[in-house]
């Protein structure tokens, strides 16, 4: 079943058991993944990394906004987020942890054969491609930074 399929299938479920939180998020999800479709390939279906690229960018949206709500006191408005973020990261890829990425990010380097920070263009494409989803952009470019400065 494609990644699609399980968040129609789940709104369904969670409609039928009343969560309105987990219908509202889901139904957010599948209008942000057809926004996409029509977008990229005027109402074309996505591929599977193209649907996984959407919720990435909904759960990065959250996790902004956490961090504002988090500077403004507006610990309600965390714990919401906090939830909703939770909910759309159970249809991704489990992230890897840093020693994992680092390892990738060190494989990039030697082969890339980059010795400095200026490299860091040379390093992240292969290295994102490496990971495949499973790890934060953001997160990436601090290890390859941490490891070519340093």
């Amino acid at each position: 079943m494609s990644l699609i399929e399980t968040i129609e299938t789940d709104t369904k479920t969670a409609m039928k058991s009343g969560d309105k939180a987990r219908v509202a998020v889901l139904r957010r999800a599948r209008a942000a993944i057809k926004n996409a479709e029509i977008d990229a390939r005027g109402g074309a279906d996505l591929t599977e990394d193209d649907v996984q690229g959407v919720l990435r960018g909904l759960v990065k949206r959250h996790k902004e906004s956490i961090d504002q709500f988090t500077a403004g006191g507006r610990d309600d408005l965390v714990e919401k987020e906090t939830a909703e973020m939770a909910i759309l990261e159970e249809y991704l890829p489990a992230q890897l942890d840093d020693d994992a990425i680092e390892a990738v990010v060190r494989e990039v380097i030697a082969q890339a054969g980059v010795t400095d920070a200026k490299g860091l263009g040379k390093v992240m494409g292969p290295a994102m491609g490496r990971l495949g989803g499973q790890a934060d952009g953001g997160r990436v470019r601090e290890i390859a930074q941490r490891l070519l400065n340093g």
